[in-house]
């Protein structure tokens, strides 16, 4: 188990302080072998977070829960041009002096920069507050862009959306790209409503993967999911008879070989019609699944929707979360 310690400064976004939650749930929801245990830990002097309608936090934790962690991440807070208190500096000293992963989002990357730990390091902050690190802290080599920037165990990023892009980050570097774009997907079906609109019991059932045995006939399959593959073409390439090889797939990965293959292809339609303007008959294509008619059938049996309806509202949903408008909420 991954243990991520959030830790809330008086003042923080009420939005930084709950995506980690949500992105890391998702992540070891939908894949069995992800595990995450996320902490809420509450700094010495905290009262209320930062919004419109700020509301108080109950948890067990306080700066001791950041001790064990693998990864702390430091949300923006209210005071984050001053020094922060003695006691949350050493704590952040004392993460990083044993190894652990620290990760800001947004102005809490000021925070972390007045202990001195990012002197002469690479870091992010929200964009209209660049300038100010800069100037404040003139060790620390700020990126402009605002987007996810890592520099050794360091990872900041803008604070849009509570810093969903970091969260992410550090989903593939701890699993891969696979499981952060399965992650991704799920976050973003769980801000809409109502969500069994657009999931599904094939889509809600991640591809596990297997022990190793069948590893390289499973990145061979995936690699041409374009072509019309046989139970005996996938037999073959395994080096395994029919039988022992469907036994094999159901064992390590609770699919029979096709099952996996049409998993597998639907998976890829919804990346493609998540993140190209590539049209149904060229997805067809694309997946192995042949014609519109058939992708149509298939994707709308495993997921519920039709490709269509998926894709836009996908998008929909993805364009009411900019990262620009949302970069500008983030002001204490």
């Amino acid at each position: 188990m991954s243990v991520i310690a959030v830790l809330a400064l008086d003042g923080v976004p009420g939005y930084q302080l709950t995506t980690p939650g949500l992105a890391f749930a998702a992540a070891a929801r939908h894949h069995p072998w992800v595990d995450y245990d996320v902490r809420i830990c509450v700094a010495p002097g905290f009262e209320s977070t930062g919004d419109a309608a700020p509301f108080r936090i109950e948890t067990a934790w306080g700066l001791e829960g950041l001790e064990g962690a693998d990864t702390v991440l430091l949300p923006g807070c209210a005071g984050f041009r001053d020094e922060p208190a003695p006691a949350v500096a050493d704590a952040l000293r004392a993460a990083a002096a044993r190894g652990c992963r620290i990760g800001t989002v947004g102005t809490g990357t000021f925070v972390l920069a007045a202990t001195g730990l990012l002197d002469g390091r690479r870091a992010a902050t929200s964009r209209r507050y660049t300038e100010e690190l800069a100037r404040l802290h003139p060790g620390v080599e700020v990126d402009p862009e605002g987007e996810v920037v890592s520099h050794g165990l360091f990872h900041s990023a803008a604070g849009a959306l509570g810093g969903l892009d970091l969260c992410l980050h550090l989903v593939t570097l701890d699993h891969g790209d696979s499981v952060v774009t399965e992650t991704e997907r799920q976050v973003f079906l769980q801000l809409q409503a109502p969500a069994d609109d657009l999931t599904g019991d094939v889509t809600a059932k991640a591809l596990a993967p297997s022990d190793g045995s069948l590893d390289e006939a499973i990145r061979w399959l995936e690699a041409n999911l374009q072509h019309p593959l046989t139970l005996a073409e996938i037999a073959d390439r395994a080096g395994l008879g029919i039988r022992t090889l469907t036994r094999r797939f159901r064992a390590e990965t609770g699919l029979s070989p096709l099952q996996y293959l049409l998993l597998a292809r639907i998976q890829l339609a919804q990346r493609l019609l998540e993140r190209t303007d590539d049209p149904i008959d060229g997805i067809a294509a694309r997946t192995g699944l042949g014609t519109p008619a058939n992708l149509r059938h298939h994707f709308q049996r495993c997921t519920g929707t039709t490709p269509g309806i998926y894709r836009n509202a996908y998008r929909s949903l993805a364009a009411a979360f900019t990262w620009t408008d949302l970069d500008e909420a983030d002001r204490p």
